[in-house]
């Protein structure tokens, strides 16, 4: 009985993981709610946990994805120099959540673009909350890049995250 039990409850446990696993959507992850920070800063705010343990079910879940890049993006009107090394800092914030959560630093690349990859207009405040952000993409499965492209998807790596 405690073993049907035991089964039973492992099933459930599984089941309530992998529905809580985001989508792949273009070699990224589609994630119920953004990561957010603190204005000008690459301090997480707490909203972000439920996103953030979405990309650790993920990585838990998917052993085989062996290198995964946290992207951070700004919208422009920063000066250019600050808002890429802002891009890095919140990119690189995102790695050490993982890694203090659970997931090996090996299988994170931390990389900033900062307002060079926009996805929205930057001449309205809706525009601009758009790009503002921090994308996880897949880098390498099994240790080969995707596709052959670089891991660093074309960004400047923030550094060493092991380190």
């Amino acid at each position: 009985m405690i073993k049907i039990l035991n089964t039973f409850f492992l099933l459930i446990f599984t089941a309530t993981v992998f529905a809580q696993l985001p989508k792949m959507e273009n070699g990224g992850l589609v994630l119920d709610n953004p990561v957010l920070f603190e204005t000008g800063s690459a301090v997480l705010r707490s909203e972000s946990d439920s996103a953030l343990n979405q990309v650790k079910a993920f990585l838990l879940a998917k052993e085989y994805i062996t290198l995964m890049r946290i992207e951070g993006h700004l919208a422009a009107g920063m000066d250019e120099t600050k808002g890429q090394s802002l891009s890095e800092k919140r990119a690189l914030a995102v790695c050490r959540w993982l890694i203090h959560n659970g997931i090996d630093c090996k299988r994170l690349i931390a990389v900033g673009f900062g307002s060079q990859k926009p996805i929205a207009d930057n001449s309205t405040p809706a525009g601009k909350a758009q790009n503002t952000r921090i994308e996880f993409k897949m880098a390498a499965l099994r240790d080969r890049p995707i596709g052959g492209m670089p891991v660093d998807g074309g960004g400047r790596i923030a550094g060493d995250i092991c380190n």
